[in-house]
């Protein structure tokens, strides 16, 4: 099979209708569970991204922030205005736009420490689509060698195979560091697996305390005229039923009590272990912000003083953590399309059109503008940009 996707040759019309050899094997259905969390990547996913708002407000600021920066592509001469390669990321297939499918890349990267594109073959030599597939779905089939041979998409029984040993691989694989793996990446999830245990926990702790609290918060303590501290079986069953059905619940919360002799109502306020659990929750917060790379400021964590203000700690999120993401992902994609269309492409954003770093940027260029030992072509080149103009 031969992807030319960039040769330049007019496609005859299409008559096949394109699609991703793993839609066959889409299946939807979910589960699972909750306590110490497995640390797979599907629980991690579920405790970690869809039951945790830390975790899922880093993940989509990161990758929303990622997949909306501008981009541009060019080689050693030119930067391209328009392109193959440019109009098939603004639509990549019939579901998705350019956003939409680099979010979903990076949101997979995040969460399990994989991403995985597919090109799919239009019939005439070229690249019709380009799809992201699920990382916890995905199997590396290594060689001999340890070089992967083949990757397989698996959905319930139903398995797709797909070679990567001809001449035009079809799936892309990037994925983070892993120091102790050879062919899997290691999320950012994983590694805050235990701060998202802690929170969670701490969440459903605050939730019961709410629940409780609806109640009055104290003792109701029982003495008798002859001094005995005990009541019958029929007193305590009758304060029983009377404590459920009028002040407990939320409907009831702030309705005063009337009590009867022989009871006394002692009030209790948050004991300190009380206050020591809601700090363990914040710092939880904290160390799941930080292991994605997004200051704890502009989640509306309290007690961090690391960045005199949001704007530098905004500009601090996009040098730190979005560009150094978005760069090595960006570089896999044309690198790996640049393999099958032959040509030699770099994609990258345009750090020129990114407001957060615009007072870097401006400083840049008129330090490099004022540099007079250098030519034209070596100060393009240290601004990013072909060392002749277009």
């Amino acid at each position: 099979m031969v992807f030319g996707l960039f040769s330049g040759a007019k496609a005859e019309a299409v008559t096949e209708v394109k699609a991703s050899a793993a839609g066959p094997v889409i299946a939807y259905h979910g589960s699972g569970r909750v306590a110490w969390s497995p640390r797979d990547t599907v629980s991690l996913t579920k405790s970690g991204f869809s039951g945790n708002p830390v975790g899922f407000r880093s993940v989509k600021m990161i990758a929303e922030a990622a997949a909306a920066l501008p981009l541009v592509l060019q080689d050693d001469a030119q930067r391209f205005e328009t392109h193959p390669l440019l109009a098939l990321l603004s639509r990549p297939n019939a579901a998705q736009g350019q956003a939409e499918l680099l979010e979903a890349l990076y949101g997979q990267l995040l969460l399990s420490g994989n991403g995985y594109v597919e090109a799919v073959d239009d019939g005439h030599d070229g690249i019709g689509e380009l799809h992201v597939l699920r990382s916890d779905r995905m199997k590396l089939v290594p060689g001999p060698d340890g070089w992967p041979v083949a990757y397989e998409y698996a959905v319930g029984g139903k398995k797709h195979r797909f070679d990567m040993t001809a001449d035009a691989v079809p799936i892309c694989h990037i994925r983070s560091f892993h120091p102790q793996d050879d062919h899997y990446g290691l999320s950012p999830l994983q590694a805050a697996a235990g701060a998202v245990d802690v929170h969670n926990s701490a969440s459903r702790w605050s939730k019961a305390l709410l629940d409780n609290a609806a109640r009055p918060s104290g003792a109701i303590v029982y003495k008798g005229s002859d001094g005995a501290g005990s009541m019958t079986n029929e007193q305590y069953e009758r304060l029983q039923n009377e404590m459920a059905a009028h002040h407990q619940g939320a409907r009831n919360a702030g309705r005063p009590m009337l009590l009867e002799g022989g009871l006394d109502w002692r009030p209790m306020g948050f004991s300190p272990s009380d206050m020591e659990f809601q700090k363990t929750k914040e710092a939880a917060a904290r160390e799941i912000a930080q292991a994605f790379g997004v200051p704890p400021m502009l989640l509306g964590i309290p007690g961090d003083a690391t960045y005199a203000n949001y704007v530098e700690a905004n500009r601090a999120f996009y040098r730190l953590t979005v560009l150094p993401l978005a760069g090595k992902v960006l570089s896999a994609i044309s690198h790996w399309l640049g393999d099958i269309g032959g040509t030699r492409l770099s994609l990258k954003p345009d750090v020129d059109q990114i407001p957060a770093l615009a007072p870097e940027r401006e400083a840049q260029w008129k330090r490099v503008s004022s540099a007079e030992f250098l030519t034209d072509a070596e100060k393009r080149r240290l601004l990013g940009l072909p060392s002749e103009p277009s």
